[in-house]
């Protein structure tokens, strides 16, 4: 026989029963209980439970806020043991440094091969293994900003699929392609998997493991060649510029740079869907925002709206958005000609306040920069 019960107050039954400090107690009288918890360590148990509070809150913070079930965080899940990856999340408290070997709370030591000299004494680490069975320390340590001389010159950056990003002036970064180059040995090694797939139930084999591990193994090397591309810029720019650093080069030579912000996930459901996540956009923006925010550089978003239907000359819009094979900007109110990716680079300028010079060509306060010529609109 069932029976129905009224919950006059769900949201003060559920902070009673999923609150950080009941699950605290859940916790205590498990690990009282099971003799395999109460081996491991208390402080990435303790915070496995606030990150899970911490998730349900903004879910629900989400849900009564009524936004869009696209635009909500998602209720944690369990996961499954063979479905995710192990991380441990260790506070002040459950971990030390000593002669450059990590301590871990429950006697764990573990010897770091560091990739550079903590700046600070750091707050936390996480603990974790990626898809290839390799084990990495993140720390989390308070970084300093270190301010960059000033240039008085700004700069312009749109985003896209020809090239990673267009910029007001010769900074562009090519495309890499480091995906389409590994495209034949990664579909040789999807073929292997699926030859190989298990029937369901049953254990996969030797062969399907290895074609599995070399898959993620060059799906590795992909990620790591395009961070590298963000960071220390695309080979085919030239060593000396690769050298410096790609985001830092940009950085260095600009005050103030205006970045489309520009949301990948939207190429995502196009057919440049595959270039476009070959191109990396994302990681790079990030890599700029990062070292602008580093350097104390003024990185000022601009809303992609309509970029490429404005002129950065005399800020006319074109009555119909062009398509993607016309490569070649032609404002009908000015007449000024120009490359599509520079024109937008600079209605960037325009929208985030930064113009170098006005609808006349004639800066209002004097040169911004100079000795260096006038970035107008050139007309080819």
């Amino acid at each position: 026989m069932s029976r129905k019960v009224h919950v006059a107050n769900r949201d003060a039954v559920e902070k009673a029963t999923c609150g950080p400090a009941q699950l605290d107690k859940m916790l205590t009288k498990a690990r009282g209980a099971m003799t395999w918890l109460r081996e491991g360590a208390s402080v990435p148990q303790q915070q496995a439970v606030r990150d899970f509070a911490k998730s349900r809150a903004k879910a629900l913070k989400d849900i009564k806020a009524k936004l869009p079930v696209r635009q909500r965080a998602g209720m944690p899940r369990i996961k499954r043991k063979r479905d995710a990856l192990p991380t441990l999340n260790y506070t002040a408290r459950g971990f030390r440094l000593k002669d450059g070997r990590l301590h871990l709370a429950g006697g764990i030591i573990l010897t770091v091969v560091w990739s550079r000299n903590l700046p600070t004494g750091p707050s936390s680490v996480r603990v974790y293994r990626d898809s290839l069975g390799h084990w990495y320390a993140s720390f989390v340590v308070a970084v300093e900003a270190q301010p960059l001389p000033a240039t008085g010159a700004v700069l312009g950056v749109d985003w896209g699929v020809k090239e990673t990003a267009t910029t007001s002036d010769a900074h562009d970064l090519l495309h890499p392609q480091h995906g389409r180059t590994a495209a034949q040995r990664l579909a040789r090694y999807q073929r292997m998997m699926a030859r190989r797939k298990p029937r369901k139930g049953q254990a996969a084999s030797r062969g399907y493991r290895k074609a599995q591990q070399q898959a993620a193994k060059l799906h590795k090397k992909v990620v790591r060649q395009r961070q590298d591309t963000a960071r220390m810029g695309s080979p085919l720019l030239g060593a000396c510029r690769r050298a410096w650093g790609r985001a830092k080069r940009v950085v260095t030579d600009h005050d103030a740079i205006a970045v489309e912000d520009f949301r990948p996930k939207f190429l995502a459901k196009t057919t440049m869907a595959r270039k476009a996540a070959d191109a990396a956009i994302g990681a790079t923006k990030n890599a700029l925002i990062e070292m602008g925010r580093k350097h104390e550089r003024d990185i000022r978003l601009v809303h992609p709206a309509h970029t490429t239907m404005d002129c950065a000359s005399c800020g006319a819009r074109t009555k119909h958005a062009l398509p993607l094979s016309e490569r070649t900007y032609t404002c009908t109110a000015c007449q000024v000609v120009s490359s599509r990716d520079k024109n937008s680079a600079r209605v960037m300028l325009v929208r985030a306040g930064l113009d170098p010079a006005g609808a006349d060509r004639v800066r209002a306060g004097g040169p911004l920069v100079p000795g260096r010529r006038e970035p107008g609109i050139p007309v080819l």
